[in-house]
């Protein structure tokens, strides 16, 4: 159970900060959510392509913050498409 708490709170923080560098304006709590654990998902896998592997709780945090943003801009490139 803590686990999972961790890794909302982890996706949460992502969510935000992933819409702070792709200069989106506040994607709301529960999009931030949204983006932030679907880019800890997507930041896994890529990590994982690569050989890489978090280990901490800033790691995780780094992981879950690309997998966010390569999330929000492949969003952003289907939407202009």
């Amino acid at each position: 159970m803590d686990s999972l708490i961790w890794f909302l709170l982890i996706g949460l923080a992502a969510g935000w900060i992933a819409g702070q560098i792709m200069k989106k304006r506040s994607l709301g709590l529960v999009n931030n959510l949204i983006v932030g654990a679907i880019g800890a998902l997507l930041g896994g896998f890529l990590f994982g392509l690569l050989g890489l592997t978090a280990y901490s709780l800033l790691g995780s945090l780094v992981m879950a913050v690309v997998g966010a943003v390569v999330l929000l801009y492949l969003v952003g490139m289907m939407k202009k498409a």
